[in-house]
C-alpha cells in the first residue's frame, strides 16, 4: 500500500482513517530520518596508536588555548614515539616544552596550573618514572576538589607508558594500575585501540578530574580507521569486542590482542565461543557489563597485564562473584602475570609473561574441556609466536 502526505488533507477522510495513515507512516518516517543521518560522511584514515593520541592532543589544543603539554622528551625528535610530533611547531614553545628531571616538582607545578584553569597534559616516558610524583598525585591531585567541597578542581592528565620486552628489565616495564586506581579521586584509564586512544584522551582533557591515561607500547604501532573530527570516547565504559556465548573474558589493555588470537583458536578448534570486553577503564571500573556477560554465560576469566595479587583482575572476580554467585557454573579464573619482577635476561621472559595459549588453556578449563594431542599440537603451532618473543612484531626494533 502507498501513503501519500497529501492522503492526510482530504476532508472526505474519517478522525480514525487519519490517525491509522499517521501511524502506517511513522514507521517510514523514521527510516527516512535514520537514512539521513547514517548518509551523513564520516571521513576516517588508518592512524598508528601514536598518530591517533597525537591528533587529539593537537585537536585538543586548538580547541582549547589552556592546554599544554608537557614531559621529558616531548619537543625531542623522537616525541615520546612520535606521539607529540609536530606539536611545539604548530602550537609553540611556551604550549609544547621539556621538563627536568624532576617528576614529583613538575607534577606540583601543573597540578598549580590546572588549579588556575590551565589543562596540562604531563608525559612520562615510563609509567615507573611517575612513582616519583605519588606524593603529588596520591595527596593533591586526586584529593583537591574533594578537600575544598568541589569549588576546585584538577583537570590534569597524566600520560604513563607500559614497556615490555628488549630487555627492559624489572625498573621500566612495570603495570601498576591497580596501584593507582586504589586512590579516590583519580580516573585511570587503558586504551587498547587507536579509535579508543584519540577519543579517550579528548574525553581525559576535558575531564575536570585527574586522568592517569596508561598506555602499552606494544600497541603504538596498532593501526585502524579513526575519525579525523573530534570524538569522545567514555571514561568508564568497557567495550565488547566478541559477542559470544560460552565464556566471558574481560581483558585489559595489550591482553586484548592475546584474547583474540585464543578467541580464533577456539572457535577454530572446539566451537567455543567467548564474549571478549575490553576494559578501557581501570577506575571507574565497569563492572556492570562484565556481571551482564557472566549472568549469560556462567563463566569468567580475566587477563591483566600486571601480577596477580593486588591486581585490579582481582577486584573485578571478587565484584562479579559477589553480584552473581548464584549463576556461576565454576570459580573465575585469572591469567596474570607471575608474582616476582619482571627479568631482563629474554631466556627468562619469554616464560615470564602470559600469551594467548595460556588463555585457551584457562577457557578450556573453565569448561572443563580436555585437547587431543593434534588439538594441542595445532594450538601450539597457531598461538606461539615465532622468532624473537620479546617484540610485538618481527619488523620492529623500537623503543626507541
Amino acid at each position: 500500500m502507498q501513503i501519500c502526505s497529501c492522503d492526510l488533507n482530504r476532508k472526505s477522510l474519517r478522525k480514525s482513517e487519519r490517525l491509522l495513515i499517521l501511524r502506517l507512516q511513522a514507521p517510514f518516517q523514521t527510516l527516512r530520518r535514520l537514512r539521513a543521518v547514517f548518509m551523513l560522511k564520516v571521513y576516517t584514515r588508518e592512524l598508528s596508536y601514536t598518530e591517533a593520541i597525537c591528533e587529539a592532543l593537537d585537536q585538543s589544543m586548538h580547541q582549547d588555548p589552556n592546554v599544554l603539554v608537557i614531559g621529558e622528551g616531548v619537543p625531542d625528535p623522537k616525541a615520546i614515539f612520535h606521539s607529540t610530533k609536530g606539536l611545539q611547531e604548530t602550537h609553540g614553545k611556551h604550549r609544547v616544552f621539556d621538563m627536568p628531571l624532576s617528576e614529583n616538582g613538575m607534577t606540583g607545578i601543573c597540578i598549580g596550573a590546572a588549579l588556575t584553569g590551565m589543562r596540562p597534559v604531563l608525559v612520562h616516558q615510563r609509567l615507573d618514572f611517575a612513582l616519583l610524583s605519588m606524593d603529588q598525585l596520591v595527596n593533591n591531585a586526586a584529593k583537591w576538589s574533594y578537600m575544598f567541597n568541589g569549588q576546585a578542581s584538577v583537570p590534569l592528565v597524566v600520560r604513563m607508558i607500559v614497556g615490555r620486552g628488549w630487555g627492559q628489565g624489572p625498573q621500566h616495564s612495570q603495570s601498576l594500575q591497580a596501584m593507582f586506581a586504589q586512590v579516590p579521586g583519580l580516573k585511570v584509564v587503558m586504551p587498547t585501540t587507536p579509535y579508543d586512544a584519540k577519543g579517550m584522551l579528548i574525553a581525559a582533557i576535558e575531564d575536570p578530574n585527574p586522568v592517569l591515561f596508561i598506555e602499552h607500547r606494544w600497541l603504538h604501532n596498532i593501526k585502524e580507521q579513526v575519525p579525523e573530527m573530534m570524538y569522545r570516547v567514555p571514561l568508564d565504559k568497557a567495550q565488547c569486542r566478541i559477542k559470544g556465548q560460552h565464556v566471558t573474558v574481560a581483558a585489559f589493555s595489550y591482553a586484548n590482542f592475546d584474547a583474540l588470537l585464543a578467541a580464533k583458536t577456539l572457535l577454530s578448534e572446539f566451537n567455543i565461543e567467548i564474549e571478549l570486553l575490553d576494559m578501557c577503564s581501570v577506575r571507574p571500573l565497569d563492572v556492570n557489563s562484565v556481571i551482564q556477560s557472566v549472568r549469560q554465560t556462567g563463566h569468567l576469566v580475566v587477563t591483566d597485564t600486571a601480577q596477580k595479587t593486588g591486581s585490579i583482575s582481582g577486584e573485578l572476580i571478587t565484584e562479579v562473584v559477589q553480584a552473581t554467585f548464584g549463576q556461576l557454573k565454576k570459580a573465575p579464573s585469572r591469567v596474570c602475570l607471575p608474582d616476582y619482577p619482571a627479568p631482563s635476561a629474554p631466556s627468562m621472559t619469554e616464560h615470564y609473561y602470559p600469551n594467548a595459549l595460556d588463555l585457551v588453556e584457562a577457557v578450556l578449563a573453565q569448561l572443563d574441556v580436555q585437547p587431543s594431542p593434534t588439538q594441542q599440537l595445532s594450538m601450539q603451532q597457531s598461538l606461539m609466536q615465532q622468532g624473537r618473543h620479546d617484540v610485538p612484531h618481527l619488523n620492529f626494533v623500537g623503543p626507541f
